[in-house]
């Protein structure tokens, strides 16, 4: 062999061995950088989890308060209608007590030894003013109909009679008032009507 060919072979040898270290020494080193990076990776995972644990938390007690005020606001809705029912007629209880003074008034005066027979008519006729006014003012309304045509929604005929000059299905008589709340018929009116 010639001296070139020696230096080109342990060059090869040289070479050979060189990537053996290499080889060798990256087979050391991709262990260790996996296990760092696999190291990394489940800390990375933890992190993640540790937030979404946090955020499911966050949402849970989001929820719990949600509910919780859900619960009050239900129970505050059935405080007030129960409220509602027990003072729905405070208002108009109010407006009546006013009435009720005058009655006792009109007792009073009634009894009086300078009563007469026309103040205690007047007096009755302020009272049931007032009434009237207080009923129309709470959405009730008297059904007085005299002269109208005849109406079986808000009247009912008790009897009819021939009446001259009337016209005929006409009211000729009012026995009874009705009456309305809020436009619902509470009494229908009983009258007389014209044949």
């Amino acid at each position: 062999m010639s001296p070139q060919q020696t230096n080109i072979e342990a060059d090869d040898e040289h070479s050979l061995a060189t990537e053996a270290e290499e080889q060798a020494h990256l087979e050391d080193v991709v262990p260790e950088a996996a296990e760092a990076e696999a190291a990394e990776q489940e800390e990375t995972i933890e992190q993640q989890l540790e937030k979404n644990r946090e955020t499911i938390k966050d949402y849970w007690d989001q929820m719990m308060r949600l509910r919780a005020e859900i619960e009050n606001n239900r129970k505050r809705a059935e405080r007030d209608i129960e409220n509602a029912h027990k003072f729905a007629l405070k208002n108009f209880v109010e407006n009546l007590l006013p009435i009720i003074d005058s009655m006792e008034m009109g007792q009073t005066a009634a009894t009086a030894d300078n009563a007469t027979l026309e103040s205690i008519r007047e007096g009755t006729a302020l009272t049931l003013d007032m009434f009237l006014q207080v009923l129309e003012k709470n959405g009730l309304q008297q059904i007085d109909p005299l002269g109208e045509k005849f109406d079986p929604e808000k009247h009912q005929a008790i009897s009819m009679i021939e009446a001259e000059g009337a016209e005929s299905n006409s009211v000729i008589e009012v026995m009874q008032k009705g009456f309305l709340l809020n436009d619902r018929l509470v009494r229908p009116a009983m009258v007389v009507v014209a044949k």
